[in-house]
């Protein structure tokens, strides 16, 4: 299977993908626990069917030492004992912020307040920036039909 586009060998798409990725470092830099991000990453990219990030992400977080335990169940999350409290209010959050046009009401109050008890502004902003960012790549692969399963950890990094 190729790619509908070559992203890696188009100079306007190697611009645009610059800027996402600074975005993207914003957000890792910040006080945001890494093991989330990569959680939110994760849980995003399945729900949007992007196998490239999916491929990505539990392949960096199983290099940066995460469980595959915790790995297996990110797609039950809900059902899981794996993970903390606020673990669970960032996926919830990201499921809904994934899903906004499957809800009239977008992200619940009950879901804000719920990772607000969890992150601090610094680490909120970080979180709803992620959340934008991961589904911007999500789009971007999944309309492309970017390929999964070659990626290795650090491979853009």
């Amino acid at each position: 299977m190729d790619a509908r586009l070559n992203l890696f060998g188009n100079p306007l798409a190697a611009k645009l993908l610059k800027h996402i990725n600074s975005a993207g470092k914003v957000v890792s830099d910040s006080t945001l626990p890494a093991a989330t991000q990569e959680l939110v990453k994760i849980r995003a990219s399945q729900i949007n069917g992007c196998g490239f990030c999916t491929d990505m992400h539990t392949k960096d977080a199983a290099h940066a030492g995460e469980s595959s335990v915790r790995l297996n169940l990110v797609a039950a999350w809900r059902e899981a004992k794996v993970f903390t409290e606020a673990e669970r209010a960032a996926l919830e959050l990201t499921e809904q912020g994934t899903r906004i046009a499957d809800a009239a009401g977008g992200v619940t109050d009950e879901a804000w307040a719920n990772a607000a008890k969890h992150y601090d502004e610094e680490q909120l902003t970080a979180l709803v920036s992620l959340i934008a960012v991961i589904n911007a790549y999500n789009r971007v692969n999944v309309i492309v039909q970017q390929p999964a399963g070659d990626y290795q950890p650090g491979q853009f990094g």
